[in-house]
């Protein structure tokens, strides 16, 4: 198994909205709301660092709000 978390950068003020749409794609653990320079982490737990890539580059950046993203990849 892969973990990676993802930063979530979003330029609309639906939080709420945003963290339940992260959570329902497969493969999100958890999200949560954050303060700081970022909006939002996701947890992330799938097989491999391609299916990481799908999850945040494919599913996470298409919510309608999510402005970035970055990802970083557990190594432990």
């Amino acid at each position: 198994m892969v973990i990676a978390y993802v930063m979530v950068k979003a330029h609309t003020g639906e939080a709420d909205r945003l963290k339940r749409e992260i959570e329902a794609v497969e493969g999100v653990l958890s999200a949560h709301i954050v303060a700081g320079d970022i909006d939002l982490i996701a947890k992330v737990e799938v097989d491999s660092p391609a299916a990481v890539k799908d999850v945040a580059a494919t599913h996470i950046q298409a919510v309608d709000g999510v402005e970035d993203t970055q990802t970083y990849i557990a190594m432990d």
